[in-house]
Order: C-alpha cells, then sequence, then structure tokens
C-alpha cells in the first residue's frame, strides 16, 4: 500500500496518445526509480482531442479519450500491483464550454436563467448592451454577427434523434429554446407547403397546444420533443421548412427571420473580439471557451465531485491536486466541503487522504492554512531553489547591461504596473466593467454615496487593483482576516496616493466595500447581498489580472535573467544567502513539511535543467554581458528592419540569446531546433503584448522575428556566431548541469515532497509549454534505469552529457528517501556549519526525526571549481569542513566532527549520507493548563 504522504510523485500528462493504458505501462517503470505515486493531470472528460485536460466538459464522466472506465480500471490494476497510490489534478474551479459537448452549458443556452445548470455559471444576465432582454454574450465568431449572417455561415438544423431545433455555427451548437418551438414549427409546415399533410397536420396541432412566452417549459420540453420526433413523415416537413430560415447572399427575408429568431434566444452571437469588452460570464483568466464554474453553490459542488467522491470511495484515488484555487470564491468554504465529502466516501475506513493546492504566492506571501491542504504544488520552493544557487555578485553586472539595452531601472514593478494596465485595457476589461457597474450601483443606492460618479469609482477601483501587489485576498462571508484587512489598507493608501482628482472620501468607500466594513456599519442601508457580491468577485478578479500581467505579460518583457522569470517568482530578486534558505526551511519543516517541491511543471517557463543553465550566467556574468554584446554586432546584419519595425526589438534580442543557451542541445544537433525557437519567439512576442500580441497579430514583425532566428541559425551565414555560441553553450551546460545536480539533491531532501515532472529524470531543455509536453521516451529511462543497478559514478560523471547522471542520482536520492521516510517525511530541518574558505560554496544540513537522521551537502557557484565551466570539479578543490557535532555518520570517524568537504564529494559535489542523532534527542516541552 503506498504511504499516506508520498515519498515522491510523478506527474504524467495524459492525452489520447498518451492514455491510461500507455500510463499502465510505466508504472512497474515508476516503482523501479523509486516514485510512491503517479500524479496525474486531469482526466474527466474533456474537449476531444484536448491536449492537456482543463477543458473539461463533464465532471461525472471519465474521459473516453483515454480509455474510459475500462482503461481507468487497468491503470488502476496496475498502480495496485506495484502498490502506487493515484493524485489526480482536479478542476473545481471552471468547465469547457461553447462547441457541443458541455451538457450543462447547452442547457443554460436552451433554457437560461430557468435552466437548473444557470446556478453553476457566474452570469451576468442583465448586463448585455443594447438588448432588451437578458442573455449571455457568446465570442465564438470569426468575423462580425452581420458577415456570418450574411454569408448563411449560421444555420438552424433539426434532431429528429431528440427532436429538438439548434442554431449550429460551424462546430458550435447553440439549442433554440423550446418556447420558440411552436412560431418556428409553423413557420415551416408553411414554408414546406405541408399544411394538408398528415405529418403537417400533426405537427401545427402539437405546436398549437402549447400556448404564451413560457410553454413548453422545462417540465414539458421532453414530452414535446419526445412527440415530434415521433411524427411519421416529420423529419421530412421540417427538412423542407427549414428554408424560411436558411440566411444567406440575396436571401434577405431569411437572413431577417433567422436574426429575429436568435435575438429571442437566451444567448447574443458576437465577433470573438468582444470578449474582451462585453462578455458577461466569468471565464478562466481571458480564455472564453472555459467558463468560471461556482462551486460555491452546494448542488454544483456535489455533482461536480460525484466522480471524484466514488473513485475515493472505491479506493482508487489517493490524494487531489486542486487547479486554480483562487479562482474560488470562497476557498475556506470549499475545503471544508471537500474535507467532508473525503470523509464520507472513507466510510467507517477512514484514511489520510493528500491534498495539494495550485497556489502562486507572492514574495513574502504565506499559504492559508485551509482545512485538510498539506501545501501547495511547489511553486514558491522552486523559486527559493533557483535564488539560493545563484551568484547574487553577478546580478549587479546583469542589472547593467539590462539599463543599457532596456533602458529601464532593473526594477520590476513598474513593469508589472504597466502590464496591468495593457491587461485591463485589452483581456479582462469586460470582467472590469462587471466590476465597476456593480461598485457604481452600490454607491447609487444609497443617499451617502451616490454623488460618487460612476467614472470615479471605475478609476479608484482601478488603482486599486494595479496596486494590489499579490494574487489575491481570502475574504468569507464573515469578512477579512487581520492579514488580508492590512493588505487592502495598504493598497488603498498606495491608490490613493496616486489620485489627483478631488477624494472626498471615495476611497474610504471602496476601502470599506471590499472590507464589507459598509454593511456593519450602524445607520447605512447598503445592499448587503451586493455588498458581498463584490467583496468576494473582487478577489476573483487580482488573481486573473496578476497571473496575466506577470507571468504571461511582464516575464516576457523583462529579461534581466530567464532563469528568475518563473512561475511564483521574483524577477528583480537579489539571491537568497545560505543563512536566508535555512531560517526559510525550517519554517516550512514546522509549517507546511508535506507540501510537494517542484523544479519543472507543464506550467513552468522553461525546464528545469535550461533554467539551472541559465542560474549559471549570473558566475560569469562579466563573460556573458562581453559575449552578448558582440553577438548583438555579429547579428546586426540578420536583423529585419521594415519602416519603424526591428525585428527582433532589442529586449527581444537579448532574451533569445539567453533561450539559446538555456535550450540548446548537448550534442549540438536537433532537427526541429529552429522550429522550436521560432515557435517559442512568436509565443514569448505574443505575450509580452508590445510589437505584437494574440489580439493583434503584427504580421510583418512574427514575419521578421522567424528569418531573423531562421538566418542566426544557419551555419552558412552565422557561422562566427554559431561557433562563437557552441563555446559558452558547452560551458555554461557543464556548470547548469552541476546545478542541476544540486538542485535535484535539494528537492529530495527538504521538508516537502519532490515531484518530478514526465521525463525530467534525463537533462530537461525545454521551453514554454506546448514544447514542455513533447512526447516522453520512456523505453529508453527504463532501459537506462535498468543498467544503472549498480552506477560507476565516475564513468556516470565523465559522461555526463548522456542524462545517466542524472537519472542515476535520481534514483538513488529516492532509495535512500525510502529507507528514511521517517526522516525525510516528518523530520525536522537543521543547519550545519560550514568552516574554511569556500564554506560559502556549500549549503549542509541535517533531516532528524528521533534518533535516524540524514547529512546533507551540495555545492553551489561552480564556476571557480571547473575553470569557468571547462571541466567537471575535483573534490580537492573544495576546500572547507562540515562541522557533524551532534550527529555519527557512516563512514565517518565518530570522533571526526570535521568533515572535509574533498573527502565528502570524491563522487560528485553533492551528498547524501544516513546518520545518527548523537546524545539524546530534543524534545519540545509540552504546557499543560
Amino acid at each position: 500500500m503506498a504511504p499516506a504522504i508520498p515519498i515522491a510523485t510523478y506527474r504524467l500528462q495524459l492525452t489520447k496518445d498518451f492514455d491510461f493504458d500507455k500510463a499502465a505501462e510505466v508504472v512497474p517503470y515508476l516503482k523501479a526509480l523509486g516514485i510512491t505515486h503517479l500524479y496525474a493531470s486531469p482526466f474527466m472528460k474533456s474537449r476531444k482531442g484536448s491536449t492537456h485536460g482543463y477543458d473539461v466538459v463533464d465532471h461525472t464522466r471519465l474521459n473516453p479519450e483515454l480509455g474510459g472506465d475500462a482503461g481507468f480500471e487497468r491503470l488502476s490494476d496496475a498502480l495496485k500491483a506495484h502498490d502506487l497510490g493515484l493524485i489526480l489534478d482536479f478542476v473545481p474551479n471552471h468547465v469547457g464550454v461553447h462547441y457541443a459537448d458541455n451538457p450543462w452549458w447547452l442547457d443554460v443556452l436552451e433554457w437560461g436563467p430557468a435552466s437548473p445548470h444557470a446556478v453553476s455559471f457566474d452570469i451576468d444576465w442583465e448586463l448585455l448592451p443594447y438588448r432588451r432582454r437578458g442573455g449571455v454574450l457568446l465570442p465564438i465568431l470569426g468575423s462580425s454577427y452581420g458577415e456570418a449572417l450574411e454569408r448563411g455561415d449560421i444555420e438552424l438544423r433539426y434532431d429528429s434523434s431528440e427532436g429538438s431545433l439548434s442554431c449550429w455555427y460551424f462546430e458550435h451548437r447553440l439549442p433554440i429554446g423550446p418556447e420558440r418551438y411552436g412560431e418556428i414549427l409553423r413557420m415551416i409546415v408553411q414554408e414546406a407547403d405541408a399544411e394538408t399533410s398528415e405529418a403537417g397536420k400533426r405537427i401545427l396541432q402539437l405546436a398549437s397546444r402549447y400556448h404564451g412566452l413560457r410553454h413548453p417549459g422545462p417540465r414539458e420540453a421532453p414530452a414535446f420533443k419526445s412527440e415530434l420526433k415521433g411524427i411519421t413523415g416529420g423529419d421530412e416537413v421540417i427538412a423542407r421548412g427549414l428554408a424560411a430560415y436558411r440566411a444567406g447572399p440575396d436571401r434577405g427575408a431569411e437572413r431577417l427571420a433567422l436574426h429575429h429568431l436568435l435575438e429571442r434566444q437566451h444567448y447574443r452571437l458576437g465577433h470573438w473580439r468582444l470578449a474582451s469588452s462585453d462578455i458577461n460570464y466569468r471565464r478562466f483568466f481571458d480564455v472564453n471557451s472555459l467558463a468560471g464554474l461556482r462551486v460555491e453553490d452546494a448542488g454544483t459542488f456535489e455533482a461536480a465531485h460525484r466522480l471524484v467522491r466514488a473513485l475515493i470511495a472505491k479506493g482508487q484515488l489517493q490524494g487531489l491536486r486542486l487547479d486554480h484555487i483562487d479562482g474560488l470564491r470562497d476557498p475556506a468554504q470549499y475545503f471544508v466541503r471537500l474535507r467532508r465529502l473525503v470523509r464520507d466516501a472513507q466510510g467507517h475506513d477512514p484514511k489520510p487522504f493528500y491534498v495539494l493546492v495550485e497556489k502562486i504566492l507572492g514574495e513574502g506571501e504565506k499559504l492559508p492554512a485551509f482545512t485538510g491542504v498539506h501545501g501547495t504544488t511547489g511553486y514558491e520552493w522552486m523559486n527559493v531553489i533557483t535564488h539560493v544557487l545563484i551568484d547574487p555578485k553577478g546580478l549587479d553586472s546583469l542589472d547593467e547591461i539590462w539599463r543599457q539595452i532596456s533602458n529601464q531601472s532593473p526594477r520590476l514593478a513598474p513593469v508589472v504596473k504597466e502590464a496591468k494596465r495593457r491587461v485591463l485595457e485589452t483581456l479582462l476589461t469586460s470582467e472590469f466593467t462587471v466590476l465597476a457597474r456593480l461598485l457604481a450601483r452600490i454607491a447609487s443606492g444609497h443617499y451617502s454615496t451616490r454623488d460618487y460618479s460612476a467614472d470615479s469609482l471605475r478609476e479608484a477601483l482601478e488603482l486599486y487593483v494595479l496596486h494590489f501587489p499579490v494574487y489575491r485576498t481570502y475574504l468569507t462571508m464573515a469578512g477579512p482576516s487581520g492579514h488580508d484587512r492590512e493588505l487592502i489598507s495598504q493598497t488603498i493608501a498606495q491608490a490613493r496616493a496616486d489620485w489627483f482628482a478631488a477624494d472626498e472620501g471615495i476611497f474610504d468607500f471602496l476601502r470599506d466595500t471590499i472590507t464589507m466594513d459598509l454593511i456593519k456599519r450602524a445607520g447605512t442601508a447598503h445592499s448587503t447581498s451586493r455588498v458581498r457580491r463584490f467583496a468576494l468577485k473582487v478577489q476573483q478578479f487580482t488573481g486573473p489580472l496578476m497571473a496575466k500581467s506577470l507571468e504571461d505579460t511582464a516575464f516576457y518583457r523583462y529579461h534581466r535573467l530567464l532563469a528568475l522569470n518563473e512561475v511564483g517568482g521574483d524577477a528583480s530578486a537579489k539571491g537568497l544567502s545560505v543563512e536566508a534558505f535555512h531560517a526559510t526551511m525550517q519554517a516550512r519543516a514546522k509549517e507546511w513539511p508535506h507540501g510537494m517541491t517542484a523544479t519543472a511543471t507543464h506550467d513552468t517557463k522553461r525546464g528545469e535543467d535550461a533554467r539551472a543553465r541559465l542560474a549559471a550566467l549570473t558566475e560569469i556574468a562579466g563573460e556573458w554581458t562581453s559575449t552578448a554584446a558582440k553577438w548583438k554586432v555579429l547579428n546586426a546584419p540578420h536583423l529585419v528592419i521594415n519602416g519603424n519595425i526591428r525585428a527582433p526589438s532589442v529586449t527581444a534580442e537579448y532574451m533569445l540569446y539567453q533561450t539559446l543557451l538555456g535550450a540548446w542541445p548537448l550534442d549540438g544537433h536537433d532537427e526541429t531546433f529552429v522550429e522550436r525557437m521560432q515557435a517559442y519567439a512568436l509565443k514569448a512576442a505574443r505575450e509580452g503584448k508590445q510589437e505584437t500580441s494574440w489580439l493583434n497579430p503584427n504580421a510583418a514583425y512574427e514575419a521578421g522575428l522567424n528569418t531573423f532566428i531562421a538566418r542566426i541559425l544557419d551555419r552558412s551565414i552565422s557561422a562566427e556566431f554559431l561557433d562563437s555560441l557552441a563555446v559558452l553553450a558547452r560551458r555554461v551546460a557543464l556548470l547548469g548541469a552541476l546545478n542541476s545536480l544540486s538542485q535535484l539533491t535539494l528537492k529530495a531532501t527538504l521538508p516537502g515532497v519532490p515531484d518530478f515532472y514526465q521525463g525530467t529524470e534525463f537533462w530537461d531543455l525545454s521551453m514554454v509549454d506546448p514544447d514542455n509536453r513533447r512526447p516522453v521516451n520512456f523505453a529508453e529511462r527504463s532501459a537506462a534505469l535498468t543498467s544503472l543497478r549498480a552506477p560507476d559514478w565516475e564513468s556516470l560523471a565523465r559522461n555526463w552529457t548522456d542524462g545517466r547522471l542524472k537519472l542515476a542520482w535520481t534514483a538513488h536520492l529516492l532509495k535512500l528517501r525510502t529507507e528514511l521516510e521517517g526522516v525525510f517525511t516528518h523530520g525536522d530541518y537543521r543547519p550545519l556549519a560550514v568552516e574554511g574558505p569556500h564554506r560559502d560554496h556549500v549549503i549542509a544540513f541535517a533531516r532528524r526525526r528521533g534518533r535516524d537522521a540524514a547529512v546533507i551537502a551540495v555545492a553551489r557557484h561552480f564556476a571557480p571549481f571547473s575553470q569557468g565551466g571547462r571541466v567537471w570539479p575535483s573534490a580537492t578543490q573544495f576546500d572547507a569542513t562540515i562541522n557533524l557535532h551532534g550527529f555519527s555518520v557512516e563512514g565517518v570517524s565518530d570522533t571526526d566532527n570535521a568533515l572535509p568537504l574533498s573527502a565528502l564529494f570524491r563522487q560528485m559535489p553533492a551528498a547524501v549520507m544516513k546518520a545518527r542523532l548523537v546524545g539524546a534527542p530534543t524534545r519540545k516541552r509540552v504546557v499543560r493548563a
């Protein structure tokens, strides 16, 4: 049986090409590697052809493209046979909509607010402009609505298997409200000239049976549709009569008929660009095809978690990773309900259940203590590891070259603020408009605040969200915590300082509305429901705003050191001292000892070993800056200049050089490399939203970008550059590999559960998705692991480029974690003193539980020991000793408290040793009342 707290997890990306059966084939390899839990991407039914699984269209079914129920049973059997647990990446916040595959969404389109599923979606029904009746905007058209109508792209069809009518726009199904069936059928029979036929009479008789604008209603519609599809010959009559609504060129009457029919539905069709300004349903970020799910509604929660409950009850699921908890209205409430669901599902045999959250924490931000949650998926620890491995002395040079290239200060905050403005103006305008209108409505609801104009309120709210420093607060219906109240007050103060109009209490009103103090104050009568709705929606908005502004905009504008441009990271960080690192890990051991430690995920900006390479640039900063300047001169002839367009831009060119170093193949050969670099550069440019963007692509710039990359990677015209690149890449690759081994060792031994992203047990030089989601050759890895049962570390180090060294070290570390499970799962964290000239180049600590312990040492800043990345470092070069006072280490004399690094790093510059505590273990004193 797998342990309740994983020893190590392994993330698999399931797709139609890598399904449940393919995953089952990998299970023996994962077991041999030392993995205890398979950590699977979402496997509920998602959109057909999905490459990630986050576009779930039915939470109650397993994905048939992955093998459905039968395939999952085979995977479950394989996991049980090898004592591996299963952790599911579950998506509670949103579902895939549009197209024709989400039954809840289709029902909402058919019945509007009367649908039993309407409560599951966050739709502001009354916010469609210039429309007499409420509805939801569907921004699915590739052209204007008028053009689509005139071309006949929108077509009314009859489904004889259901007895239902729907409009179709290519693959998008748009159900027609049954209350309009009567008028449609009468026109159809008339158009088909079938009034006197038996089928026509029966259709007219059926249509005449229901009167009024609300009939047939939801209860009557099933019988209506059943009777309609049962009319003999009805299909033929309807097929002919649908011509009355067949719009197209030179069909003005039919076009008008279809338009009038569409205008009377519970939705409004629109061009996809309208989404940024007019959309009135909450989305996942700015993705129109992912609609927010209101799991705060008890019925929606139960329905969405029905399959999860069943899998837990059957013992087939041992943990959950909850996707994007910042999208939840009330995360605290959600986790209380989830804990109750798990206990109910387990029945009379309750077991610990592992729960993680995808939560990106800002600098200095702490995760709230949610019920039953063991920690995050580990982005913050990934960045802590990177920060301690970079050489802070090299950052000054990088600051200066970035200042020269960008003509900007190396401060990140102004870049993020400007990015937020761009996102507010383009991608999330509609969601912000919903908030601004609601705030204005609250203000107008009481005489004391009704003079605050809608424009002033919108501007004040904009300043608030621009200055808000983290992803969100965690207010509940009861109000904010002390920490959140202080955060809101600080943000209000910064917004007020940026305000140049008359204040007259507008920021006090905004603060009191966000904290919900407005409805607690005696003598006021503002709408309680609106104030609560506003306050809770604000925190659902600030998360997507920060994510789109920081991760998906600023990180593609600010290129000081790409190793720091990582999810949850501070791109302007100054590095982390060993002392600060130790303090952080001691706190983690006490507060979140069982959260994940990740170094690569499906969402990271680059592969873990590419990041480790780029971190090494801080060790050779002077050489790097001079080389980058040389490359700029060499490649000047390859720039594409078209009027005012320079492709790439100056800052993008600098980003490309770093990316090339990070991703450069170890053997220098990759037939797809140019294509991969072009794809990355295009995505980076569009995300940056400066020269081009997803909303408004600049074809000339993008073509120039592709041309530049093709030219500089073409040896026939760029030999000198490629030779220079290859020389530096070899050095950075070695420094990066050494960094990677330190990174891996830390991940496997720090407090927390190490997570391994698929394929990263070999060197991982991938770029951002989709590059990091390419197929993994598991057969190659399995064969290599089999051959490494008795690793020759010296030989592996000589041939480090083939990746087997990393695989062997991974297996070795996980073997030690398994043998010392209690130490690494529940043990404390103790820094160990290092003395000698090279003490700053070593991170040493012990993990201990009772008398059992492990002593860990990893080196950092390898340039002085490797001739700047030219040779593998020798153990004799490390001049420092670790003070082992209090510990007895296997293979080391008990009388020798000073362990020299020259003895410790004989195999490689990282070591993990079994140890025992000498003397009585310290115990926490328990004070009883």
